[in-house]
């Protein structure tokens, strides 16, 4: 299990969504974020496919990256990863917290209670 980086994390995020992209493209859309350098993109895009987070294959001059660790996967791996070091496994307690702040908003809180609500039938169904 691989877990990203935040900045790979960043170039996974705009992969999910574009499907593919050469390195221009993900540059392009890092930096409506933050300034980041063409060569920096580069380099992390590369270590990614070595790591086995990017596949590419090349068009033309350059390469098209894609990723090859699902948006899902990817996520659950990190929070999984988060529960167990910051709240001793214990989605409760992360729960707890999460709605303990003052700035969920009714919405979000209707939109938990259908959620536990879903899952209680699922469980019990």
């Amino acid at each position: 299990m691989i877990n990203p980086t935040p900045s790979e994390l960043e170039v996974l995020h705009i992969l999910w969504e574009l499907q593919e992209a050469n390195t221009h493209t993900v540059n392009t859309r890092l930096n409506l974020q933050r300034q980041v350098g063409y060569t920096t993109t580069l380099k992390t895009m590369q270590v990614m496919a070595e790591k086995g987070l990017l596949g590419r294959r090349k068009v033309g001059k350059s390469h098209v990256y894609f990723p090859l660790i699902q948006e899902s996967t990817a996520k659950g791996n990190l929070l999984t990863k988060f529960v167990n070091s910051t709240f001793g496994g214990s989605a409760s307690n992360l729960l707890m917290q999460l709605l303990g702040n003052e700035n969920v908003s009714q919405d979000e809180l209707t939109q938990i209670k259908t959620f536990l609500k879903e899952m209680e039938d699922k469980n019990h169904g």
